[in-house]
């Protein structure tokens, strides 16, 4: 099976046709990789012998997946053009960032309420779209409902939910960002971002 039909598989033809264009040209290593629950994405810029090195979670909707495969791409631009002279999130990588969603945003490839939200994203885009809640939030109204399950901003307060881990814990009030949240029975606390997929606990 050819690249662009495997891409297609995780983002809109059109996003495809120009991915595999990139990966091509720039002789990168791209390769779809299981659930990471700390990152979406990452870059390895050349070394030992081997080149470009890019991965992308294979559970992603088909516009984080494709959010996320533009921002890996905009650290290896900015590796080609000053190698490892600026911090990985510095201006001139979200200068590039900016630069390679275009296509994507002529192409009318988002719907209207990621497009508002990306949009927002790129006047100052951080280290992951999962730390703009925004952009986190129309990215998960995308995700494929999981049973049994809620983001944890909409759990009411005082209620217990667990992890897929099996910790149980009472969700408290928010603090700022993040809300407290109370490990059940060892009373340590925790902080949660409000984005948090959780199990519902009766």
């Amino acid at each position: 099976m050819d690249r662009v039909s495997v891409l297609a598989k995780y983002i809109p033809l059109e996003a495809a046709q120009i991915i595999a264009q990139w990966i091509a040209e720039n002789s990168c290593q791209f390769t779809i990789s299981r659930s990471r629950k700390s990152k979406f994405g990452d870059y390895r810029p050349p070394y030992a012998g081997k080149g470009h090195r890019i991965s992308i979670n294979n559970n992603l909707n088909e516009y984080a997946f494709l959010i996320t495969t533009v921002h890996e791409f905009a650290h290896l631009k900015t590796w080609n053009e000053h190698k490892n002279r600026f911090k990985p999130h510095s201006l001139v990588w979200k200068n590039n960032f900016k630069e390679l969603m275009q296509p994507f945003f002529a192409l009318e490839i988002f719907p209207e309420d990621i497009k508002t939200a990306v949009s927002s994203y790129l006047s100052n885009p951080s280290a992951s779209s999962c730390t703009d809640l925004d952009l986190y939030r129309a990215l998960q109204r995308y995700d494929k409902a999981k049973e049994g399950h809620i983001v944890l901003e909409h759990l009411p307060q005082d209620r217990l939910f667990a992890l897929s881990s099996g910790r149980i814990f009472e969700k408290g009030p928010k603090l700022r960002k993040r809300y407290r949240c109370i490990e059940r029975p060892s009373g340590k606390v925790y902080l949660f971002n409000p984005l948090a997929e959780v199990k519902i606990l009766p």
